[in-house]
């Protein structure tokens, strides 16, 4: 039996977490009463009397909790983007190599990916790895999330009946955004991405687009061979899946909320021979494969249940 403490169970990952875990025969759930939840030596306690600690949390807030463990026996996968980049963590993106699952297996830090660099990542990093893609192109990732992404916050904005609930909306506006530096490290790109994230007006899902110009790929890649790369890429995954590939002239739609409430992410490749533009795309729900779906699917590993 797993004991697992859920730090941070309230918000919105914290919930879909508890909800995904609260009927399992293998995991005992350790929960504080709400009147509680703040108090630090009760919460110190329970960090270090788990087998499994699961932070939910603000980045900061998070620092702080790895810093009140002192038993070496507790292992913990942080939800936060606290320590996507520090060393000593092992990145809980399973499909990202063939041995990742058993890394994060054996691992004592796990760091869930975050929502935008799970779809931009899996895309990026096996065309870089097979050399088609250059890792100093100039990356441009354009995505747009459900507004659940932007937490509590954004849900009490777009469900209280707000007047400020602007039907979409761009942000990032400082080209600073905490998911670059994840992207090209874990994607090994030289240069930082052009990442322009946005919130649609939907609760949850994601659509992410990647736009790429042949004449700027190796010598001799084309849309077929980015498409057979992500193919066979992930030809054994479960949970990620490669649309087939549409030329020009083949219209179709892609609609972000396709796969919410599930732990699957769909990848397409788009093109248009006669100009050499190729789009690549990913779609995933933001709360599933993208937050809570990610940290029991590393949770899984890291117990022997996957």
């Amino acid at each position: 039996m797993t004991h697992v403490f859920i730090d941070g169970e309230q918000g919105t990952t914290g919930l879909q977490i508890h909800e995904r875990l609260r009927h399992r025969s293998d995991i005992t759930l350790m929960t504080l009463p709400p009147s509680q939840r703040k108090d630090k030596h009760l919460r110190e306690d329970m960090l270090n009397s788990c087998d499994i600690a699961i932070l939910c949390l603000p980045d900061e807030a998070a620092r702080e909790a790895i810093a009140l463990i002192n038993n070496p026996h507790v292992r913990v996968i942080d939800a936060s983007s606290a320590h996507r980049v520090s060393n000593g963590w092992t990145y809980g993106f399973p499909e990202m190599r063939a041995d990742q699952p058993d890394r994060i297996r054996k691992a004592k830090r796990v760091t869930n990916p975050g929502c935008y660099p799970t779809g931009a990542i899996g895309l990026l990093l096996p065309l870089i790895s097979d050399g088609l893609l250059p890792a100093d192109y100039p990356v441009a990732i354009h995505a747009v999330s459900g507004y659940s992404g932007g937490g509590r916050a954004a849900i009490d904005i777009y469900e209280g009946n707000n007047a400020d609930a602007a039907s979409f909306q761009v942000y990032g506006l400082g080209l600073k955004h905490k998911h670059v530096p994840e992207i090209t490290r874990y994607a090994h790109l030289t240069a930082a991405p052009f990442f322009m994230p946005s919130y649609g007006a939907f609760r949850q899902g994601i659509i992410l687009k990647i736009p790429l110009h042949q004449r700027l790929l190796a010598e001799g890649a084309d849309a077929a061979r980015v498409h057979n790369c992500l193919s066979h890429y992930y030809a054994n995954s479960k949970h990620v899946k490669v649309r087939q590939h549409i030329t020009s002239g083949e219209a179709e739609r892609i609609n972000p909320e396709s796969l919410n409430g599930t732990d699957n992410m769909e990848l397409g490749v788009y093109s248009n021979p006669d100009n050499g533009q190729i789009l690549l795309t990913a779609v995933f729900d933001n709360l599933g494969k993208g937050a809570s779906g990610a940290a029991v699917q590393n949770l899984n590993l890291m117990t022997g249940a996957l």
